[in-house]
Parts: C-alpha cells; structure tokens; sequence
C-alpha cells in the first residue's frame, strides 16, 4: 500500500513502512561498513588506543615528566645527566595501547637467549630461596670466567633483581632486564620468589606482597660473600612494593648503593579498588587469580594445612585469594589489613638510598591513583618518572618492538650513578620500627606443629635487648662467683666482703630493672619473654642470697655450737 501525503500525515505507520523501505534498499556491504566501523571505536575506547594521538603529534612520543625535590642531589647530580630520562617515549605504533603491550609482553616478549646459573640459597628459617646468575662474561663473550663464579674480591658490581608476582627469571621482560644489566658489565642475580622457579617451598613461609625478610637475607648475604662489590637492586611491580618497603624499613643500615622501582603498585589497597571497577581490569584480576592458584596448586600440601584450600579453588580474584590463603599463613585480622600493612607508600619517606621509580599514566594493573606524588617530591633521595604511555611492565618501543624503554632507562640510570660521588654507603643504626599488632607483622616464623607465628622487627629489637641484658648478667654472675671463692678460702677476712657483694647485687638487680624497664616502654612482653628473664636469673638470684644471709646463718651456726 502506497502512502499518499494525506496519509503520511495522519498515520505514523506510514511512516515507518517508508523507512523500513529505505533502510531495506540500502547495500548490505554499507551496513557491515557501519558495523565494522562501531566495532573499531568500541575497541578503540575499551583498549585505550592512542595511535591517532601520536599521529597527530608526528609520532614524537611524550616527554617524561620527572617528580624530585627541588634541592635533591639525586637529581641534580645523577639524573639530570640521563639523557633517556630527559627524552621522549613512543610505542611502537602497532602496539599504541597499554592492554596490547601488557598482554604480548608475556606471549610475544621477544626475550633475548639467556642461560642462567643456579644457586640454591637455604634462608635462616629453612626455606629454599633459587639464586639465578648471569655474568657479564656470558653476555660480553668474555673467557675469564670459565667456571662461572665470582671471586671474593671481585669489584664488579652487581645487581639484584626482585621479579613481580609469581613471575621468575624465565618471564621475558626479566630476560631483557638481566641481559640489558649485564651488557652493562655488571653481573645479575634473580631473587626469586619462595616456591617459583621450580623449587619447593620447604618451610612453612611463603611470600607475599610485603614479605621483605628474603631480600634482607639475600642482600647481606651477597654482601659478605663479595664485600667489594657495590650492590644495586631493582623491583618490578609487586617486587618493587617489596623493594620500596625494604628500603624505608632499614633506611641507612642497607649495602646497597642504588636502587630502581619498576611499576610498583604503592597503596595495595587503592589497587584493590581499582582492578575491580572496570571490566577490562577485571579481566586482569581474574587472571591474576589463575596465577596465583597455579602458584598454590604447585604447594597443595602446605596450603592444604596451613589455609582455606577450598576457598583457594574457589577463588576469582586477587582478593579472594587473598583472603583465603595470604591471610590465613600470614595471620592478618582482614584483607584489607593486609593491604594497609604491606604497602610501600608508608615507607617512601624513610627511604635513604637513591631511588628511581618509573611508572605508566595508563598502567591498566597498578593505576597512577595509588602514586605517592608528594611523598616523593619531598624525599631528597627519590626520583620519579612518569611516562604517559607503557602499560605495565612494557614500554615496547621501535617498529618491531625489540626492546623495553625502561630498560634502558635504568641500566642509564645505574651508569652515571655508579660513575657518582652518591653511591649510598651503610651506615649501620638501630632502626625505630613502629610498634604494631602482631596479627599485623611479617614476615612469619614457624614455631611448632605447623603453627606460624608473625615476627616482625620488633622481635629482633626484644632479642638483641636480651643478648644485651645476658652478657651484662654473665660479667656480673663471673665477678660474683669470684667473690664466692675468695671468701670460701679465706674464712678470716670475710668481713671486707659483704660490702662489695651488696654492691655487686644491688648493680645487678638495677641493670635487670633498667633493661626490663626499656623492654615494657616499647611493647607489651610475651610469656616466654618473661620465662627466659625468670630462667636466667634464678641462678643469679640464688648467688646473691646466700651472701646476703651468709653471715646469719654463720652467726646462727656459731651460737649453736657454743651452747
């Protein structure tokens, strides 16, 4: 039926027929013109391509923007001579989004040949730490080294790397990290995690975001195998939370002369938040948790015991699984205690050796909202360099993406640091840790049955009080026993010694109420704190009252003799 103007006017349904009739002669290629072209613009937002902005600025790249503190020397000495760090950044142009970049990193990384040697080391509390070397001869083609070892005396520096969660030295982008240092001329070492790189967790300790004693162990124990080697240290992402923890917690008692934070994620609780508001960033929470379920798979029977296995498997986040498993080996009331605990944010003012940090704008996994802007503009000893564009652990750079921007921006960075008069140096202090609930600290010890207890710095502070208070008692229960046999052997001069054992236990009692005195200030003593104190001063207690009532009971002796 055709439809006159009349009609038109008056019914709306003509109207509609003569629009399903123009719609119906309109070419159907048109029509997957316009749904190719919606299908493009939806995944040009969703992914967050960039390419037609860098196109419009000629492909130049953006500058780094650089946060220091105006009288920083770190900048002013170090930095301002980066030429990297003062440059522009562009990706590759087929990779102008953060989320391609973040997913070929892992699938289509383009990592370098890299042969490393094992070193097993066994930490203080049993667990199994696997040490991955790769010398600068390996890399260089230098024969010197044919054994592949590292002499005491060797000054060549060398760098520690701490890898990201659940990743080890076989990830790509730890490739090109360690093969990038060590054409520097430097020898790399991979500390990885407890229980990844093919090693078994043989303790009842597993790591976690905060979880700083391994690296500690490391770094000293580095440290005194090769004592003229400066020691530099770089972290990538949660391995960089870890770094920037362990550096505002030791401050200047620290072997390390430099150190470099890659993508860390700050404030694990801001992260939290935010990998969960997003569909695409849910999708790198869920895979996240796959990760970390393969992680506990892996080391079944030490989860199975010590946390929740099914909540484990039932997991579809970061946070779940930590709810289900960090928590429960760890001994933290929440989640997000967890969260508060382990972050690095608190720690950066305490930082006290040279630090660079790089971080991406549009880091789709640790969002620019968790950086501590003002915290690092007011450290002297922190820089930080932040590109507009990268992605997470990326910044693929070059037409064919053979290699990773921040890379070479810190094997710059070292260079010129290690060149400087601002290598840190260790200062070894007693470090302040604020006190805190023990449910709250790690890292965690096993103590019996399969049960783990947190310790924490604070611990360490009670033990050496104790070392402090047992030597004191040991001199003084000598000098005590001395006495004993003095007078035992010379009955007729016994009366000059009263006086000077009354001195004697009258210091003794007062050093005890000194050190426990100290020890109650700082925290609330534990039960089998105060059984060692009880243990070890019996016998001292004992010494000092046979003097005190020596010459009682000897007085007593001699009246009954006489009557």
């Amino acid at each position: 039926m055709d439809c006159s103007s009349e009609q038109l006017s008056e019914s709306p349904e003509c109207a509609y027929k003569l629009l399903f009739k123009a719609i119906s002669m309109i070419p159907k290629s048109h029509f997957a013109c316009f749904l190719i072209f919606f299908f493009l613009y939806f995944l040009y937002n969703f992914l967050e391509f960039h390419f037609l902005e860098d196109a419009f600025t000629a492909f130049r790249g953006s500058p780094i923007s650089l946060t220091y503190n105006p009288a920083s020397e770190i900048y002013q000495d170090v930095v301002s001579k980066c030429r990297i760090l003062h440059g522009r950044y562009l990706a590759t142009p087929w990779m102008s989004s953060p989320h391609i970049q973040t997913t070929l990193l892992n699938f289509f990384g383009r990592p370098p040949a890299v042969t490393y040697t094992r070193q097993l080391y066994r930490a203080t509390d049993g667990g199994t730490i696997a040490l991955d070397w790769l010398l600068y001869s390996d890399v260089l083609g230098d024969g010197r080294l044919k054994d592949s070892s590292i002499s005491k005396d060797d000054t060549t520096p060398i760098v520690i790397i701490i890898p990201g969660l659940t990743s080890d030295s076989t990830a790509p982008y730890l490739k090109h990290l360690a093969w990038g240092t060590a054409k520097c001329g430097w020898n790399v070492v991979v500390s990885n995690h407890r229980g990844l790189g093919g090693i078994s967790v043989t303790s009842d300790c597993f790591y976690n975001a905060g979880w700083t004693e391994d690296i500690r162990e490391v770094i000293h124990y580095l440290h005194r195998e090769h004592p003229r080697a400066p020691l530099l240290i770089i972290g990538t992402s949660i391995g960089a939370n870890i770094l920037v923890k362990f550096l505002g917690e030791d401050g200047e008692n620290i072997p390390i002369g430099g150190a470099v934070a890659i993508c860390s994620p700050w404030d694990l609780l801001i992260g939290d938040r935010f990998i969960s508001r997003r569909l695409v960033q849910k999708l790198y929470d869920r895979a996240l948790a796959i990760g970390l379920q393969g992680y506990a798979k892996m080391h079944e029977p030490q989860y199975t015991r010590l946390a929740n296995w099914e909540g484990i498997e039932k997991s579809r986040s970061i946070r779940d699984f930590d709810n289900y498993a960090t928590c429960h080996v760890g001994k933290f009331e929440t989640v997000d205690t967890y969260y508060r605990h382990c972050s690095s944010s608190s720690f950066v003012a305490k930082v006290a050796v040279p630090l660079l940090c790089i971080s991406s704008l549009d880091d789709p996994v640790c969002t620019k909202e968790a950086i501590p802007w003002d915290e690092c503009r007011l450290n002297k000893n922190i820089v930080l360099a932040t590109t507009k564009h990268g992605g997470h652990l990326a910044f693929f750079e070059g037409p064919t993406a053979s290699g990773l921007w921040w890379v070479r921006a810190t094997c710059e960075y070292l260079s010129v640091l290690l060149s400087s008069s601002h290598m840190h140096i260790q200062k070894k202090t007693m470090s302040c840790v604020p006190l805190e609930c023990s449910i709250d600290q790690g890292p965690y010890l096993n103590v019996t049955d399969g049960m783990v207890a947190a310790v924490g710095n604070e611990l360490i502070t009670h033990v050496q009080e104790f070392k402090q208070l047992q030597n004191t008692l040991t001199v003084d229960l000598d000098s005590s026993t001395k006495v004993v046999s003095d007078c035992s052997n010379k009955e007729a001069k016994t009366t000059s010694s009263p006086p000077l054992v009354d001195l004697k236990s009258s210091k003794i009692f007062t050093t005890m109420r000194q050190q426990l005195d100290r020890i109650v200030q700082q925290s609330n003593a534990s039960f089998w704190i105060l059984s060692y104190i009880a243990v070890l001063s019996t016998p001292l207690l004992g010494v000092a009252l046979h003097f005190i009532f020596k010459r009682k009971f000897k007085n007593a002796m001699v009246r009954k003799l006489v009557g």
